[in-house]
């Protein structure tokens, strides 16, 4: 472009032509491209109901809507052509249609704003991505119960602090990330509900001067309602930050996950076998085979975190209504949605093909002294206060570690001498299977209620299938 030339749609105010380091930074069309699909979509409804309130003839929408088409398609194929001179997708597209159809492709624009464009695009943009999110989502809970189903009789080590505390079921286990995912399909369909309220047809902020039909603009793009206030359509991006906030909380339960996997997969642990397929070697150790897909996706949790945080501070300090700061909302949202899609498909499948040493758990699982809670349940059972009975078995735990005992070994006679309550009975206290079976509150570790957290799971699985089946949605 000439000093000379100006092609921007607002160029009538101005003298010159923008510098080309301001266009450069101005220029959003190189990441929001991908808005294309939408902002035809958008525009194809804009024009239908524009047609219909008298503004543009049929033959004109007619014209209009087979230009998009065409437009629509040179972008499946790669044909279509964008300058940085285009600054966004929106104009990029408007002016490829009065390339293709001349006069009346100028006529689109009548009664909206690019900032009511704009944030119409990004709803559909969040909404088409929480959908999938939703049915990939819904995969690796299916992947979960699949594998919890299976372990329904595997005994392993429950921690805290990172140390071996209370034995549990493994489905007990992966259940427990079952009920964290299940939360995440919860907030995603919370963020499809927040982009259900239609922007477009409010104009730059204040509304328009022409009598749209924007609840007829509404039903067409599946949007609920159009919105109650212009000013607040125009800047509101907190269904974006709903989308990143569910994105960020969904990646951080799919990093705990991936740690936990990365330590069962040590030598130390030696619970599990990540599959060759998601796993690499080194340049230089022959022996290696590294969680790989475990680590990425835990280090791309931080990246997603950061992007709702980058949102929300971006959005902090603008007064309404519009303002270009917006403009970068869509790096946070695009890069999340990319990372969201390779990191949940990537876990559904890793765990579908988990190989759990379901032996070496359960070895892990009677060491440590993990009974050593139930042993003071059992005092407490025989009339000792809590807080002597914890003492008393703490001192047993010692005696043991240095007589190198396990809690069965050790004698009647050596348990009466730290309480003469201690019985035969004792030993009926440290079997695994028996201490599993007393964790019978709900929600606890016995293989019964396990066994109907596993129920519930499915009863929750089949819901969802159902919700991501459903129109509007998928």
């Amino acid at each position: 472009m000439s000093d000379k030339e100006n092609t921007h749609f607002w160029s009538g105010r101005f003298q010159q032509p923008p510098h080309e380091l301001f266009q450069q930074l101005n220029a959003s069309i190189t990441f929001d491209w991908r808005l294309a699909p939408h902002d035809i979509q958008g525009s194809i409804a804009h024009a239908r109901m524009l047609a219909a309130i008298g503004v543009l003839t049929e033959e004109e929408f007619g014209s209009i809507e087979q230009g998009l088409g065409q437009i629509m398609a040179e972008i499946a194929q790669g044909g279509f052509a964008f300058q940085l001179t285009d600054e966004d997708i929106h104009t990029a597209v408007e002016k490829r249609l009065i390339e293709i159809i001349g006069d009346a492709g100028k006529k689109l624009h009548t009664g909206r704003s690019r900032n009511d464009q704009v944030a119409t695009d990004l709803a559909l943009y969040v909404r088409d991505q929480a959908a999938q999110h939703l049915a990939a989502l819904a995969a690796l809970l299916e992947a979960l119960a699949g594998q919890a189903e299976s372990g329904m009789e595997a005994v392993m080590p429950g921690y805290t602090h990172l140390q071996r505390a209370q034995p549990v079921l493994l489905a007990h286990h992966l259940l427990a990330y079952f009920e964290m995912f299940s939360r995440d399909f919860a907030r995603f369909q919370g963020t499809l509900e927040a982009t259900r309220v239609l922007p477009l047809g409010a104009g730059a902020l204040a509304g328009v001067n022409y009598p749209v039909d924007r609840d007829r603009t509404a039903a067409e793009l599946g949007f609920e309602r159009p919105g109650a206030n212009s000013m607040d359509d125009v800047s509101n991006r907190d269904f974006a930050l709903d989308y990143l906030a569910a994105a960020a909380t969904t990646s951080m339960h799919l990093s705990r996950l991936a740690a936990e996997l990365i330590l069962w997969s040590s030598a130390e642990f030696g619970f599990v076998e990540i599959a060759d397929g998601f796993t690499s070697g080194s340049s230089i150790m022959p022996q290696k085979k590294n969680a790989d897909a475990c680590e990425l996706i835990r280090a791309k949790a931080a990246r997603v975190a950061a992007n709702h945080q980058g949102l929300s501070s971006l959005m902090a300090g603008l007064p309404l209504a519009y303002n270009k700061d917006m403009q970068e909302d869509k790096v946070y949202v695009f890069e999340t949605a990319d990372i969201l899609s390779l990191t949940l498909p990537v876990m559904a499948e890793m765990l579908a093909t988990l190989k759990f040493d379901q032996e070496r758990m359960r070895a892990a699982a009677t060491e440590g002294f993990a009974l050593a809670t139930d042993v003071a349940d059992y005092l407490v059972g025989k009339g000792v206060p809590f807080r002597d009975s914890h003492r008393i078995v703490g001192e047993l735990v010692r005696y043991c570690m240095d007589e190198d005992k396990l809690l069965e070994d050790v004698t009647l006679a050596e348990l009466q001498e730290r309480s003469p309550r201690f019985d035969e009975s004792y030993y009926t206290v440290v079997d695994l299977e028996a201490a599993l079976s007393r964790k019978a509150s709900y929600g606890g570790t016995a293989p019964a209620r396990v066994g109907e957290q596993l129920e519930s799971a499915r009863r929750k699985l089949e819901a969802m299938r159902r919700a991501v089946a459903e129109p509007g949605v998928s």
